[in-house]
């Protein structure tokens, strides 16, 4: 295997990009995203990468200032001390790495760089969504002076995925209706709702009511029910759901067994799949037959990638799920979204539904035959570029730079 590529400077950019409509889950409400960008240089080229993690500890434990703070103490010195004894000994060191981590037959072992990643951080516990920012910066990177895209890397079976969109909790019911349907006007294929006790029955009924019986329509409760509310979540049935997504605690699976005895509709996790480890075996104890995967959530593409392989050998259908990403994120999202394990809509909704302005060229639903669908970007690595002149202009801080 040839060397890899040597990492020579990591920057870490924070900026702060206005939504163009609140967004509220059972966790809190958000007006405006707070984004942490990885940008890595290497003696190949450079990369960026999204980190997912959110302004507050709410959603998960990892949030924007601890995502930095473990980068910049951490993360981004161990990278760069791998490269600090010389060029040719690091990119060999990395591709040893990425040769005992993935295998020589596996994607992985196309990206030695990437690769190396996982294994190199592995002494910090935890911090998946910093590690994934990370990856997803030197994968971008690597393929980009390999001349290949994520798409290619990946596996992608089709040239356009479709698109569902997120719904989060509305101020009155009105409202809510108001905006599912103004999405399927734009041709959103798929419809997902943020539930929390005292917001669910009522505004699930009214929306397949509206949607009627042949619009595709899930909900998302972002853990927020008990053992107690089974009763409750099994009248969700009457709504003809494609899933029910985590209602219960991450650490929760039995739980979520419970509930997926009580009813019919499927029981979708999401925080509970941290890796391939932790997805084969709730599949396999009866808490989930849906996967959700996120990237971030998973501590980057590649396990996110072995995550999708393993649910696909179990005959397990898995979506992609969204992290209210740029379009630094959404690029590689839809790229994964497009395998042949993702057989049902993700939350890969076009840039407009989140942003008025997006720090890479937007993502546009497509019309015609593609109405309700992105098309793969086919470019080198993420196939968008970086408006850094906006990632300047929306900095909340002066970037943080990392050096050899």
């Amino acid at each position: 295997m040839n060397a890899a590529p040597t990492i020579e400077r990591i920057e870490l950019h924070r900026i702060e990009v206005p939504l163009v409509r609140p967004f509220e889950t059972s966790f809190g409400r958000e007006t405006v995203r707070e984004v942490l960008l990885v940008h890595v240089l290497t003696d190949a080229g450079e990369g960026w990468g999204e980190c997912v993690a959110g302004r507050d500890p709410f959603y998960s434990g990892e949030y924007v200032d601890g995502a930095a703070s473990v980068i910049e103490r951490y993360l981004g010195p161990a990278l760069l001390d791998v490269h600090r004894a010389g060029r040719h000994e690091a990119g060999h060191r990395a591709s040893d790495a990425a040769t005992a981590a993935e295998g020589p037959g596996s994607r992985g072992a196309s990206v030695p760089l990437a690769a190396s990643v996982a294994p190199t951080l592995a002494f910090v516990a935890g911090h998946r969504m910093a590690k994934g920012a990370l990856e997803a910066a030197v994968l971008d990177a690597e393929l980009r002076a390999q001349g290949r895209s994520m798409g290619e890397l990946f596996g992608a079976a089709r040239a356009w995925v479709d698109c569902g969109v997120s719904v989060g909790i509305a101020p009155t019911l009105e409202e809510l209706l108001d905006e599912v349907m103004g999405y399927v006007e734009e041709g959103y294929r798929r419809i997902k709702l943020k539930i929390k006790p005292g917001w669910d029955l009522v505004p699930v009924g009214a929306v397949r009511e509206e949607l009627g019986p042949r619009g595709l329509l899930q909900v998302d409760a972002n853990t927020a029910y008990t053992a107690d509310d089974i009763p409750l979540l099994a009248r969700l049935d009457a709504f003809d759901l494609l899933l029910i997504e985590q209602p219960f605690a991450e650490e929760d699976l039995a739980t979520h067994i419970l509930l997926a005895e009580a009813c019919e509709t499927p029981v979708c996790l999401d925080e509970s799949i941290l890796d391939t480890t932790t997805a084969i075996d709730a599949i396999e104890r009866g808490a989930t037959s849906v996967v959700n995967i996120k990237p971030g959530r998973m501590g980057g593409y590649l396990e996110a990638l072995r995550v999708h392989d393993a649910c696909r050998a179990l005959d397990v259908p898995v979506w992609c799920g969204g992290m209210l990403e740029t379009g630094v994120g959404r690029a590689a999202n839809v790229a994964l979204a497009a395998l042949p394990g993702f057989t049902l809509p993700g939350d890969t909704s076009a840039s407009g539904r989140y942003f008025a302005e997006d720090v890479t060229e937007p993502f546009v639903l497509g019309d015609g035959e593609h109405r309700g669908q992105l098309r793969v970007p086919d470019a080198p690595g993420t196939g968008v570029t970086v408006r850094e002149e906006l990632v300047r202009e929306w900095a909340g801080t002066a970037p943080v730079v990392l050096t050899r």
